[in-house]
C-alpha cells in the first residue's frame, strides 16, 4: 500500500518541464503552438469527474494559456462553453472549440476585442442566447506589456492595459449579472504581481491589484442575489504572454528562480477555475485562490 501511494504522487519540482528552455520570442498576441516546449492545457492530462453537468460558461482569453486550460477543464467537467479571444487568435481558439466539441459539449467561438464596450455587451448577450442562459462568467484575458522606463510609456499602451484588464471586467460583469441566477459564479484572474509588482510592469500590477479589490467588493454586493465572486491568483505560468513580453534569454530561464524551479503549466490552474465556478465552492465568495508554487515573485 505504501509503495502504491508513493507511485501515485507527483513531485511538483519535476512534474512538468523545467528551465533552461529554448531561447524564443513572439510578436503580437502570441501563439500556443509556437512555444517550445508546448504548454500543457489539459488536452489529455486533465481528467474530469462530472462536477459541472449542464453548466453554461463564458470564458475570455480561451485561445491559450490559463484561459484555454480553464475552458478545457470546465468542459471536461460537463459544462457548455462560449470561447472568447482576439480575432487574430482564431486558429488557437478553433483548436479549443474542436476539442470541446469532441467531448460532446456545446461550444461557440465569439472572437472580438475586449477594449470595445459594445463588443463586451454583445459577447454576453450572444453567449446567453447561444447557451440558453449563463451560470458562470470566467474572466481570464489580460494585457501585459514591459516598459523599463515610465517616461517612455505611451498613453495608448497604458490605456490598453487598463481597458483589457479592468474596463472589460466591468463591462462584462455589468452585462452578465442580470442573467445570473442564485448559485451562479463570477471568477476573475489576478496575479502575484498584485502583491510584488515588477518595476517594468507597474500598470499591469496595478490592474491586478484592482481586480482583487473589485472582485471582493463585488462579492459583498452580489451576496444578496446568491451570486458568488472570487479571484484566481496565478504565479509564473508557461503561456504565450511570456515570450511576447520578455527577451528570449529571459524566457530560457523563465521560472528558474521560483521555489519549485519551474513555471506552472496552464493545466495546473484549471482545477482552480472549476472549483470557484462550480457548486463545490457554494460558501466561498470574496476570496482569492493563489496557485503560485510557493512564490510571490513574477518570474
Amino acid at each position: 500500500m505504501g509503495a502504491m501511494s508513493q507511485l501515485d504522487k507527483d513531485d511538483p519540482r519535476t512534474k512538468h518541464a523545467r528551465p533552461p528552455f529554448p531561447v524564443q520570442t513572439q510578436q503580437g498576441s502570441g501563439r500556443a503552438s509556437a512555444m517550445d516546449p508546448p504548454p500543457d492545457h489539459g488536452e489529455t492530462s486533465y481528467v474530469g469527474t462530472g462536477r459541472m453537468p449542464g453548466y453554461r460558461v463564458l470564458v475570455t482569453g480561451a485561445d491559450s494559456g490559463i484561459g484555454r486550460a480553464a475552458a478545457i477543464a470546465l468542459a471536461k467537467e460537463g459544462a457548455d462553453v462560449v470561447l472568447n479571444a482576439l480575432p487574430e487568435e482564431i486558429d488557437d481558439l478553433a483548436e479549443v472549440r474542436d476539442l470541446i466539441a469532441g467531448l460532446g459539449r456545446k461550444t461557440v467561438m465569439l472572437p472580438g476585442d475586449l477594449t470595445d464596450e459594445a463588443f463586451c455587451v454583445e459577447l454576453v448577450r450572444t453567449a446567453v442566447s447561444e447557451l440558453g442562459g449563463l451560470d458562470a462568467l470566467v474572466l481570464v484575458a489580460g494585457s501585459q506589456q514591459v516598459h523599463e522606463d515610465v517616461a517612455e510609456q505611451s498613453t495608448e499602451s497604458f490605456d490598453r492595459t487598463m481597458k483589457v484588464n479592468l474596463y472589460a471586467m466591468f463591462w462584462l460583469v455589468r452585462e452578465a449579472v442580470p442573467h445570473l441566477a442564485p448559485g451562479s459564479a463570477i471568477v476573475t484572474t489576478s496575479s502575484v504581481s498584485a502583491y510584488e509588482p515588477q518595476g517594468r510592469m507597474i500598470d499591469y500590477a496595478a490592474t491586478k491589484a484592482a481586480i482583487i479589490t473589485y472582485t471582493n467588493g463585488l462579492a459583498r454586493q452580489l451576496a444578496a442575489k446568491g451570486i458568488r465572486a472570487n479571484t484566481v491568483v496565478p504565479g509564473p505560468v508557461w503561456t504565450p504572454l511570456q515570450p511576447i513580453s520578455y527577451p528570449g534569454d529571459e524566457i530560457a530561464a523563465y521560472g528558474q528562480g521560483t521555489p519549485f524551479g519551474r513555471p506552472a503549466q496552464p493545466v495546473e490552474l484549471g482545477s482552480a477555475y472549476v472549483y470557484l465556478a462550480g457548486p463545490e465552492s457554494s460558501y466561498t465568495s470574496g476570496t482569492t485562490l493563489t496557485v503560485a508554487g510557493a512564490t510571490g515573485v513574477a518570474l
